[in-house]
């Protein structure tokens, strides 16, 4: 099982949608598409979103730490 990690390219804002899909192997913008449509629903997606930003490596650093 791979790690989820943010991707160098293909980032929008920070990558965590992008790292997602990859994991998951779904196209970026399916991601991105539903992360807008569930911030109009209440819950803590953005809080959720920013969590994963801070926690989710970046590739870069992950490869260079291998």
């Amino acid at each position: 099982m791979a790690a989820i990690v943010r991707p160098g390219d293909d980032r929008m804002i920070a990558g965590v949608c992008a790292g997602l899909a990859r994991r998951f192997g779904i196209a970026p913008n399916t991601v991105r598409a539903i992360f807008l449509v569930s911030c109009l629903l209440p819950g803590p997606q953005f809080l959720l979103y920013v969590a994963l930003w801070i926690l989710l490596p970046d590739e870069r650093r992950a490869q260079r730490a291998r």
